[in-house]
């Protein structure tokens, strides 16, 4: 069957964001401007779920419990004056691996340059999935060439009781903080998101997540994704689009022996198709697979409009020839 709805002829790439975008953690800027040890910080976050469970928390998020801890920091003044929009300026700081982002219009430009493409209006779409923080990314250098953007938010102004009645307090904006978590991408949300690109809940306000659409009728099918991404934590992302005819990739850096034992067991293990370093300059592995990837899905999605089209229209009826008559 074909979309009724939708052409289906939109190609996701979805990317991970830290060490797969940027070498390392996009909260390094973060800890040099309030001159925190970084590695401290984190140390806490990944004691924390067992210190908390020993004082008799039953559960605790281990993948989102530190954004608990930024507030935290916020709260006893190390974080000062941490609001949205200076996380969107440290944002403007982060560096990203070789060729981005000139990689990411460089795909829409190689799909949008091929007349045959053209003709059935295919065109590539580039998503981030991330469990960082979405302020930061949006005032990233890669933000102007994305078409959404999934991560953690704050929350800078809480609503007291009864705000409906007796209005929003004023705030001075020189005290503006963020003060709490206003939406959350751990791990496993992370295909949450993706089955929001899936269903077009990202272009159509009145379509949600939960909304039943056949399969034919969703916007980017599974089998028009390629998810990129560095290690275990993305198992549940690289086991739905490769349960569904998605293609996967995984990166690792330059010279990071950890991280290629890590990939590479991935591979072996059937999670993603294919890896490479995290270098998206042209001719290199990682450019290729991923443009070849692209040509793949965009061939599939010609024949299957060309198909469509003759089995739809049938051929023109033609004049019988005199012998014929």
């Amino acid at each position: 069957m074909v979309s009724t709805i939708f052409s289906q002829t939109n190609i996701a790439i979805i990317w991970d964001f830290d060490k797969t975008l940027i070498p390392g953690y996009m909260q390094e800027p973060l800890f040099k401007h309030y001159n925190v040890d970084g590695r401290t910080f984190w140390r806490e976050v990944n004691a924390l779920p067992d210190h908390l469970t020993r004082k008799g928390q039953e559960m605790v998020a281990a993948d989102s419990i530190y954004l608990n801890h930024i507030l935290t920091y916020v709260r006893a003044g190390i974080f000062k004056g941490l609001n949205n929009r200076l996380l969107r300026e440290l944002g403007g700081e982060l560096e990203f691996y070789p060729g981005l982002p000139e990689f990411f219009p460089a795909v829409k430009e190689h799909v949008a340059n091929n007349p045959l493409y053209s003709k059935y209006d295919i065109k590539v779409e580039h998503y981030i999935v991330s469990t960082g923080l979405r302020q930061m990314i949006l005032g990233s250098k890669i933000a102007q060439y994305t078409d959404g953007i999934w991560a953690c938010e704050f929350v800078e102004h809480r609503l007291p009781p009864g705000y409906l009645t007796h209005g929003i307090p004023e705030q001075n904006e020189s005290e503006v903080t963020i003060q709490d978590i206003s939406y959350i991408i751990d791990n496993t949300t992370k295909t949450r998101a993706l089955f929001e690109i899936n269903k077009g809940v990202n272009k159509i306000k009145e379509i949600d997540v939960n909304t039943n659409i056949p399969r034919e009728d969703r916007r980017i099918p599974f089998e028009n994704m390629i998810y990129i991404a560095d290690g275990p934590s993305d198992i549940p992302v690289f086991s739905l689009v490769n349960q569904n005819g998605g293609r996967t990739f995984g990166v690792y850096s330059k010279g990071s022996k950890e991280e290629f034992a890590q990939i590479n067991e991935l591979q072996k293990q059937g999670r993603v198709h294919s890896f490479g370093e995290a270098n998206y300059e042209p001719n290199t592995q990682t450019y290729m697979w991923i443009m070849n990837a692209v040509d793949e899905i965009a061939t599939s999605i010609v024949k299957n409009r060309e198909w469509l089209l003759k089995h739809r229209t049938g051929e023109s009826p033609r004049h019988l020839n005199e012998q014929g008559e």
